[in-house]
């Protein structure tokens, strides 16, 4: 195969960072040879196309340096270096060495899809930020970089793992970069690189970025913690040296073939112990551990017996990740046991395959064939998982910054294992509920949830789940996702999938309820109906999208609904275009509409039933029922918001505002209940409440709220209710069973308008 020719040497050139370092030890750094010797699983092919790929790069990055002074191709080639740690295949070392050259060197995605491939264009494209773009903020910008990247991985895991090399190389050399970079940079790869890291189980990579964001976040309290940790394990080293060699007589002795690894706890993790429980570094016993890999799954279970029988185990100290593994895939049977002078040892046991996984997660997929399959393809399966959920939530969620919240909520995944009643095991997230228990079986039974069981007991479905518990999701057809579920859903899944359904739902309203008002408001213009969008019409609604700047009929209803639009200006425009087409007015129509409606509306009315659901919104101000004269006030973009006739705050915005009030009337048969308020003034004494709320219960009127006056125990007192009433009949027998009680003295309506006692 040829080489690839290099890039234009005409194009511009990124200036250079820094001043020059030793020219021989740069050129080590900088040369091939260096990343060669990791490449012994390539073909002779494979090889020769990576190679390929670095003399690309080491042109298109000539004359740049990094701040260190090193020629900036020291730095693909150490990321391709990680790459090769992991082995990935020859397309993915090549992206790693290729990984800035469309971002810093002027290089198109069409230039590399000619040299090297649409895969290798494609991988190098989801690394890429999009810094040519314009966006408000930074905030904008980087939320939208990641949902590229983070779709990118989704369909290619090779994606972030080249992104984490990268970031983890960074991290590195970041100390050569100017101070007042430090903060920014650690605090992304703390909150976002190492999170990812561990969902996708790299646990090496995750530990490593920690310690390095702790480094340079708090570089004072690292050193410190450093060399705590030093001066510690030289005290320590008797005792070290005393449990290896206790476990290799007790393991030879049963004639077990073992490897014994000691584990120190990481600075950031020891940092983070002590900052989250108030501890000293003395307080913290556990910061030195032992890994015993063992051939295969029995033996981890014998393991374990005889770390029991050698020392004593500390209560509620033993975990077993093999029968149930975590989210991201890792196995190990975790244990503390009081070793010798009574110092507690924490102890890992697992396999070499669980091993693997455990330190490298989704990129023990390319690392050693002859390892147990079973055990990478469950690691593998578990990382597939989250990443097709990615794209699941990208499907409901079009901007940037909400994607990136509800992947947040998924990098923090601190499980708890519950059960279907199918003895199927699932991993939620600590402090998920039963709705999004219900939305990880599937969506359907998240949107049809009306209740459900744990362990055979009905529950509230914002109860919380626990380890061990079976549940079961009771459906109904009927049913539908409540805003009220977004309160307390923990999951991304759910959260996006109840907010994609509300919004369907919201759009669906909108558009019903505009077309209600630019049909009435047509009316008042004389003509009986609108328009139907068919090819006969198709130049009248065409004309008229045009007036009103929306694409689409439905769009324009949707806007008149939300109250983007004003029903009356559109009516009077589409009248115009009927007209001009001939079709003729009714003078009748046109009195009875316009005389009908109060003098103050200037849009046509709208019937209410309560069926409206987000489209319309009662006003809690005034807390309007059946029965009550009303006005519609249509804000911008928020719907359609119903207040009582008498309500102070909807006079104040009929002054300024007039034209976005609409007519509105009662539907004769309202299909559910409506809130009101109430305050009842009792003489406070022992039982008062109980008895209140019996002559509301007494009356069929469901309480919503209450809130007690913050007075003495002594005299009156002021009770303020919320209550749910089918119409004013309803109420005025609520207000007569109230006064009929013992101990109270006044009953009046809440509202900001004229407290009117009926």
């Amino acid at each position: 195969m040829s080489d690839v020719p290099p890039p234009d040497p005409k194009k511009p050139k990124p200036l250079a960072l820094g001043g020059v370092g030793s020219a021989s030890a740069n050129a080590v750094a900088a040369s091939f040879a260096g990343l060669t010797s990791k490449l012994d699983y390539l073909s002779a092919t494979d090889l020769q196309s990576v190679r390929q790929a670095y003399r690309f790069a080491d042109e298109a990055h000539l004359g740049q340096l990094r701040h260190s002074g090193e020629p900036y191709i020291t730095h693909p080639i150490a990321v391709a270096a990680q790459c090769a740690d992991w082995k990935l295949d020859a397309q993915a070392l090549m992206a790693a060495l290729l990984h800035d050259a469309m971002e810093d060197c002027g290089i198109t995605k069409t230039d590399l899809i000619e040299r090297f491939g649409s895969q290798v264009a494609d991988l190098v494209d989801g690394l890429t930020k999009l810094e040519k773009l314009h966006f408000n903020t930074r905030e904008e910008n980087q939320a939208e970089s990641f949902r590229k990247m983070l779709l990118a991985m989704a369909r290619d895991v090779r994606v972030i793992l080249i992104k984490l090399a990268d970031r983890s190389h960074n991290m590195r050399t970041l100390s050569n970069t100017p101070r007042e970079k430090w903060a920014r940079i650690a605090s992304e790869t703390l909150e976002i690189y190492a999170p990812i890291a561990h969902r996708l189980g790299l646990n090496q990579t995750y530990r490593e970025l920690q310690d390095l964001s702790l480094r340079h976040l708090r570089p004072w309290r690292y050193g410190v913690l450093a060399k705590a940790v030093t001066r510690a394990r030289g005290r320590r080293r008797d005792l070290i040296q005393k449990v290896k060699s206790d476990l290799e007589s007790v393991f030879l002795g049963h004639g077990m073939t073992v490897k014994i690894d000691g584990r120190e706890k990481t600075l950031y993790s020891i940092y983070n112990k002590m900052s989250e429980k108030n501890l000293s570094f003395a307080q913290v016993t556990d910061i030195y551990g032992f890994r015993v890999i063992v051939p295969n799954i029995i033996d981890c279970y014998t393991a374990l017996g005889l770390l029991h029988q050698l020392y004593k185990p500390v209560p509620g100290k033993f975990k077993d990740h093999i029968a149930i593994s975590k989210i991201n895939g890792y196995q190990s049977l975790h244990t503390t046991l009081v070793g010798p002078a009574g110092v507690n040892v924490e102890f890992q046991v697992r396999t070499e395959a669980m091993h693997l996984v455990a330190e490298s997660g989704v990129a023990a997929h390319w690392l050693y064939k002859e390892a147990d399959q079973n055990d990478i393809s469950r690691s593998d399966r578990m990382g597939s998982k989250w990443l097709q959920s990615l794209l699941d939530i990208q499907d409901e969620t079009r901007d940037a910054a909400e994607f990136w919240d509800h992947v947040k909520v998924d990098l923090f995944p601190d499980a708890v294992y519950v059960f279907t009643p199918k003895s199927q095991i699932m991993a939620m997230p600590r402090g998920a509920t039963i709705v999004d228990f219900a939305y990880a079986i599937h969506s359907n039974v998240g949107d049809r949830a009306v209740s459900a069981k744990v362990n055979g007991e009905v529950v509230p479905l914002r109860t919380e789940v626990k380890n061990g518990d079976v549940i079961e999701i009771v459906t109904s057809p009927d049913s539908r996702p409540n805003p009220v579920w977004l309160g307390f859903v923990r999951t991304a899944r759910a959260r996006s999938k109840i907010r994609q359904h509300l919004k369907t739902l919201a759009q669906t309203e909108s558009e019903n309820l505009g077309e209600k008002m630019l049909t009435q408001a047509l009316r008042a213009e004389g003509l009986e109906s609108l328009p139907e969008d068919n090819n006969t019409n198709h130049a009248i609604w065409d004309k008229l999208l045009r007036f009103s700047g929306n694409k689409t009929r439905s769009e324009l209803l949707t806007d008149i609904g939300l109250g983007k639009r004003i029903a009356s200006i559109v009516a009077k425009r589409l009248a115009k275009l009927l007209t001009d087409a001939g079709q003729k007015t009714d003078t009748l129509l046109i009195t009875r509409e316009r005389f009908s409606a109060t003098e103050n509306v200037a849009q046509g009315g709208v019937c209410i039933d309560g069926s409206e659901s987000t489209s319309v919104r009662f006003a809690s101000c005034c807390r309007p029922i059946p029965g009550d004269t009303i006005v519609g006030y249509l804000g911008r973009g928020e719907g359609l918001t119903i207040h009582a006739a008498d309500c102070l705050v909807a006079k104040k915005l009929q002054y300024k505002d007039s034209e976005r009030f609409i007519a509105v009337e009662w539907s004769d048969e309202p299909v559910r209940t409506f809130e009101t308020g109430i305050v009842v003034t009792v003489n406070n004494g022992k039982g008062v409440l109980a008895r209140v709320a019996g002559a509301l219960a007494a009356a069929e009127a469901d309480i919503t709220h209450v809130d007690l006056a913050d007075e003495s125990p002594q005299g009156a007192m002021d009770i303020r209710f919320v209550i749910a009433v089918r119409d004013i009949s309803q109420l005025d027998l609520v207000f007569k069973n109230l006064r009929r009680a013992a101990a109270v003295i006044k009953v009046q309506r809440s509202k900001n308008a004229a407290q009117n006692n009926l």
